[in-house]
């Protein structure tokens, strides 16, 4: 890869990410949600600097990240009640294992760790009175992030979007 393509790409891959970073801020505070963290862990997780399959990827990604929120909130169901420090562990430990194993099941393989990046997300939580609550919205996040990660994607690498920039660098070249 010369040195041209390897800029073209890293600028690409940082356009995205920050067009991710100002979308999920633009969002939050349109719609006042504070705790956007996860909604934009989860749109870098999509987002991929490779440009040749990276919608591929992005949908890949997104199906291992709604197998982990959602691995991680039954999880977090089932242990509702538990509340030592060792609960938590074995059941983070239960959701990871169901993550990893539905993942291989699936062909998800390449975007395990996505998916386990999701739950964690949604089993992490501060201590309160009904922890659904932040599963739920964890989930929320997830999704949200993941879709808009998909958008991203779709916008800087369609075939209208790249016509466009080949033609613009035509223009330049000449």
């Amino acid at each position: 890869m010369s040195d041209k393509e390897r800029f073209k790409r890293v600028s690409i891959y940082a356009a995205k990410c920050v067009t991710g970073v100002v979308i999920v801020s633009l969002l939050s505070w349109l719609f006042g949600y504070k705790d956007t963290v996860w909604v934009l862990i989860s749109v870098m997780l999509v987002l991929s600097p490779d440009g040749s399959d990276a919608v591929t990827l992005a949908v890949t990604r997104i199906k291992a990240n709604l197998i982990g929120a959602l691995s991680g909130f039954l999880l977090i169901l089932i242990h509702l009640n538990q509340s030592l420090m060792t609960n938590i562990v074995v059941f983070m430990s239960i959701a990871v294992v169901i993550t990893v194993v539905l993942c291989n099941l699936l062909k998800l393989e390449a975007a395990t760790r996505t998916a386990l990046a999701a739950t964690i997300i949604v089993m992490t939580h501060e201590a309160g009175l009904h922890v659904w609550d932040t599963a739920i919205e964890r989930v929320g996040s997830v999704v949200t992030g993941c879709l808009l990660g998909l958008v991203i994607t779709f916008i800087f690498h369609n075939k209208f979007t790249q016509k466009t920039v080949d033609q613009v660098d035509i223009h330049q070249e000449a």
